[in-house]
């Protein structure tokens, strides 16, 4: 972070320098912010070269640093979604159970319901 706003810094001071230096020559108005835009870019495209790549290096660290956490927290996701998978998988060669009774069938004399609050109120 603190070489981003050194860069920044840097880069603002140029443009203002800038400013001062093409007022002085005459540009007034628009020509003068465009002018002075042009100018400080180009200037801080040669002058400040070591500081973006000190910048640009700083954010690829802070990355790859964020990236890392990102794949351990997937990688404990996976291992918990496997393990649950585990504990509610049946064993290989029963018969999954599923809700309502033994086989998917509903219990003898049960009648369908259609709203799960109405179940409720029948228990």
């Amino acid at each position: 972070m603190r070489t981003g706003l050194a860069y920044t810094s840097a880069r603002i001071l140029l443009l203002v320098i800038s400013m001062g230096l093409l007022y002085l020559a005459g540009a007034r108005g628009i020509l003068l912010l465009a002018l002075a835009f042009v100018v400080s870019a180009l200037a801080s495209y040669v002058l400040l070269s070591k500081q973006r790549e000190a910048m640009s290096g700083a954010l690829n660290r802070r990355l790859n640093k964020v990236g890392r956490s990102a794949a351990e927290f997937r990688s404990r996701l996976e291992e918990g979604a496997a393990a649950e998978d585990d504990l509610v998988r049946p064993p290989e060669g029963a018969e999954p159970v599923v809700s309502g009774g033994a086989g998917g069938r509903p219990p003898e004399g049960a009648e369908p319901v259609d709203d799960l609050s109405e179940a409720r109120d029948r228990n």
